[in-house]
């Protein structure tokens, strides 16, 4: 008996996770719960994303609260068929831009776990590395951090990137290359004042993350 069971348990069809563009969907016509679902998802995408290009937790989580306010009050805007991901990025990214004009950015230190470092070696050189890193995207131009973050730690896809920057694959491709030639040369010059610090741009992850075409 307890094998039949078991047997008719394994042949039942597994519950699918609802897609983000059903759910939002159901938002639009008027379920916020769902919205709940959608936050539950990507706060902390969202609150890891401006945190890195910020540097300031409290902004952080202060702009993802109003990005899903903006959702909710401008849900009937969503059309159905259109990719969530990259439409909550936009909504995001103008946010974020909006703040900015009403309150110029401060240069700030990024905090450690801001950042994963890719090194496994003793925790005072991981340590090391990973501030050199902060100092080094900090210091990089805005719209070079927000590139990086969105294709190395983000992971999105260079097409999404596009859609949301409003601009051409290619232009995208080429920005990440320069952003990352910025960083591994303002990381060098970081790490030349340090001796012995070894291979540290390898290891704190600045490497070309490939994609597939």
């Amino acid at each position: 008996m307890q094998r039949e069971l078991k047997a008719s348990r394994e042949d039942e069809p597994r519950m699918q996770p609802v897609a983000d563009e059903e759910l939002m969907l159901q938002v639009r016509s008027g379920d916020g719960e769902k919205l709940g679902v959608l936050f539950d998802r990507y706060h902390a995408p969202l609150f890891n994303l401006y945190s890195k290009i910020m540097g300031d937790r409290g902004a952080s989580e202060d702009l993802v609260q109003d990005v899903f306010l903006k959702i909710l009050r401008y849900r009937q805007s969503y059309q159905p068929g259109t990719p969530f991901r990259p439409w909550l990025y936009q909504i995001a990214r103008n946010a974020r831009i909006d703040v900015l004009r009403k309150n110029p950015r401060k240069q700030v230190e990024l905090e450690p776990e801001m950042m994963q470092s890719a090194s496994h070696a003793d925790s005072a050189e991981q340590e090391q590395e990973s501030a050199m890193l902060h100092r080094a995207l900090m210091q990089l131009p805005e719209e070079k951090r927000e590139i990086l973050m969105l294709a190395r730690f983000r992971e999105m896809k260079y097409e999404e990137i596009a859609e949301l920057l409003g601009c051409e694959l290619n232009t995208v491709k080429t920005r990440v290359h320069r952003a990352l030639q910025e960083l591994r040369k303002t990381f060098r010059q970081l790490e030349q004042g340090i001796s012995g610090a070894g291979p540290g741009a390898r290891a704190a992850g600045l490497a070309p993350r490939r994609q597939e075409p």
